[in-house]
């Protein structure tokens, strides 16, 4: 039986590589110290990305108002050119039916003359509907009041029974395309008789010369 050696006592088992290390507290600041390092850095950048992002923006702005530019200069060519081209047609066409006139001023006194009868008739009526497609209109009436603007009055004389200058007959009708005058209104014009005073105070004139019977 074995004995028991006094004053001896069991210690606990040690690790073959050592004692366990301590922290190294140096290590674990060292990536705080990193952190606070890099903050500059970051901060640099981010200012270095808002100046960019300016001058981004500023150049876009510069390109937008150059697009806006151009759009607007683009618009006013294309109406310069449809005004143009809408003047340069209206010009052709009043060209093409002056040229008409003569031939329609024909078909005008064949009509009154009743000469405007079977084939010749059909092809009057058909260079009158196309002519009237085209945009020619034609104007003048005899009794209308004068208007040198549209009338040319080749005839003049006295009539009693006006009381302005008037349109009394016409002798060559006027035509327009639009607001556009071709030809004026050739007619003989009337004016009222000098020194003639209007019907209503003719009238009143006389009523007066018959006078009421006097009293007595």
């Amino acid at each position: 039986m074995s004995e028991e050696t006094p004053g001896f006592e069991e210690k606990p088992d040690v690790p073959a590589d050592g004692p366990p290390e301590e922290p190294d507290t140096a290590a674990a600041a060292a990536p705080a110290d990193k952190a606070e390092g890099a903050a500059p850095a970051g901060d640099a950048t981010d200012v270095a990305l808002l100046a960019q992002l300016d001058q981004t923006r500023t150049a876009l702005d510069e390109r937008t108002a150059d697009l806006q530019r151009l759009q607007a200069e683009y618009q006013n060519y294309r109406r310069r050119v449809e005004r143009d081209r809408v003047t340069v047609k209206e010009i052709a066409v009043a060209g093409l039916l002056s040229d008409l006139l003569p031939v329609l001023d024909d078909v005008g006194r064949a009509r009154d003359h009743g000469e405007l009868v079977g084939g010749f008739k059909s092809v009057a009526e058909s260079l009158e509907t196309v002519v009237a497609k085209m945009g020619l209109q034609q104007f003048g009436k005899e009794g209308e009041p004068f208007d040198p603007m549209i009338h040319e009055a080749l005839m003049h004389s006295y009539a009693p029974d006006v009381t302005e200058t008037t349109c009394v007959a016409i002798l060559q009708p006027g035509y327009r395309i639009g607001e556009r005058t071709i030809r004026p209104a050739r007619v003989a014009v009337a004016e009222p008789q000098p020194g003639a005073t209007p019907a209503k105070d003719e009238s009143k004139a006389s009523d007066e010369e018959s006078g009421a019977p006097e009293e007595g």
